[in-house]
């Protein structure tokens, strides 16, 4: 027999442990009643599959791995004292928010390849509005999509969304700042009492290696234009032709400016080379290849090519996990292209026809919640248009959907908190919801 107070030691604290009785009741009964042999369920489950494949394959490789180094490098490379001074919260607003949108808009890359960089520029001491101007520029100013638009949708619709894109970029930074002005001030209080940093590379040798890097992110991803011919094209193209060569020019620089040695940076060229040639000039096992290298010539670096690395790493633990929970739930709930998830894609055909108001805001809702990659938010659009969307959804759409998806949501929400995310995905449904439904009235 136990006595009274051996029986009280064991009791069970109910205060607190039935919130673990809850999960364990809410998760038996999920996996109970789990519909499997449904054939949306079941389709829906191999949607999210494929969409996971497709973005490792097209995505994690060319698009984050580059971006994941160049966040990585800011993190090292440029103090922050400079951050501060050009996108910090007491930089001069013109400058800063004229700085972010050109910035976002020169990477033209989706809303997943953004972060890392938004991430390392922010943490660095950027202001919250320039940081989310930024942000939002990225994926949403991208001179070739905004051609495919006016060009595929129609001029009114290409110039909208132009002039949307960039004046949204700013109109979001502004309003982010003011609406979190009290900790913005905060964080101008402390960047004053920080001092300034001396030393370190000359600003034209940094310039030019985040030019590089840049350079190769960019011609790496760039996306085949409608026509067969022009400037676009002839860049799509030569565009690995160019990606070598500017991680050739990189290679010099690692040699030259960073101490790594010579032999390392000569051996990965030679094995991305003959991996190339042996696989019959295919790109991507050529760039898997160099992209692994600069991983050892930086991750056994003792010196500033070590930090680069840990920087880097950092980041991608981060935020890939998040990214890739996030493009499983979507291809879950929207399927990929063409395919259907859980949610019939034609119930979203029919929410966006017309141009109500109601229809302008279910369009930038689901764009907001939708992944698209580069360029593909076009015939995506198209295809709505076909099924009875009008053009005021069709630009709240552009608007909201290419700047943002559920994936990158998971991601802000670690970096910016909640509330923070809730207020940057809300601004961004609202205004594409009121610019597209004006539009959609005036054409």
């Amino acid at each position: 027999m136990l006595g009274n107070a051996e029986s009280e030691a064991i009791i069970m604290n109910w205060k607190t442990e039935w919130k673990w009785i809850v999960w364990v009741v809410v998760g038996f009964l999920a996996c109970y009643t789990l519909p499997v042999g449904l054939p949306r369920f079941d389709h829906a489950l191999l949607e999210a599959a494929h969409l996971v494949k497709w973005y490792a394959r097209e995505h994690v490789l060319l698009c984050l791995v580059p971006a994941f180094f160049i966040a990585g490098a800011i993190g090292v490379f440029v103090s922050q004292a400079s951050v501060m001074k050009f996108l910090g919260p007491k930089a001069n607003k013109l400058l800063a928010y004229g700085v972010a949108s050109v910035s976002g808009s020169i990477l033209a890359v989706c809303s997943c390849t953004i972060l890392p960089l938004f991430t390392g520029i922010y943490r660095m001491g950027a202001g919250l509005g320039p940081a989310c101007a930024f942000l939002y520029s990225g994926p949403a100013i991208n001179v070739l999509a905004m051609i495919m638009t006016a060009r595929i949708l129609g001029l009114e619709l290409g110039i909208a969304r132009a002039v949307g894109a960039v004046v949204f970029s700013v109109v979001v930074g502004i309003a982010m700042h003011l609406l979190f002005r009290k900790e913005e001030a905060e964080k101008s209080a402390a960047a004053l009492q920080m001092p300034e940093e001396e030393g370190g590379r000359p600003l034209w040798q940094t310039s030019l290696y985040f030019a590089m890097m840049i350079l190769i992110l960019v011609c790496a991803n760039f996306g085949k234009p409608e026509a067969s011919e022009g400037l676009w094209f002839t860049i799509f193209r030569l565009k690995w032709h160019l990606t070598a060569l500017f991680a050739g020019f990189l290679g010099v620089m690692l040699v030259a400016w960073f101490r790594i040695c010579a032999w390392k940076v000569v051996l990965v060229a030679a094995l991305t080379s003959g991996t190339s040639v042996l696989t019959g000039f295919n790109p991507l096992a050529a760039f898997t290849v160099g992209s692994l290298g600069l991983a050892w010539l930086t991750g056994t670096d003792k010196g500033e090519g070590g930090a680069w690395f840990d920087s880097s790493w950092t980041f991608a633990k981060q935020i890939l996990p998040l990214l890739l929970i996030g493009v499983v739930v979507a291809g879950f709930l929207l399927g990929r292209v063409g395919e259907e998830g859980m949610i019939p894609s034609k119930w979203v055909a029919d929410a966006v026809g017309g141009n109500s108001l109601r229809a302008n805001f279910i369009a930038s809702f689901a764009g907001a919640f939708m992944y698209f990659a580069t360029l593909t938010e076009v015939p995506i659009i198209q295809g709505l248009m076909g099924s009875g969307m009008g053009k005021g959804p069709a630009l709240a759409l552009l608007l909201a959907g290419p700047a943002l998806s559920l994936p990158s949501m998971l991601v802000i929400n670690s970096v910016l908190g909640p509330k923070k995310t809730i207020a940057f995905v809300s601004l961004v449904v609202i205004l594409a919801t009121l610019v597209g439904w004006v539009f959609g009235m005036v054409f």
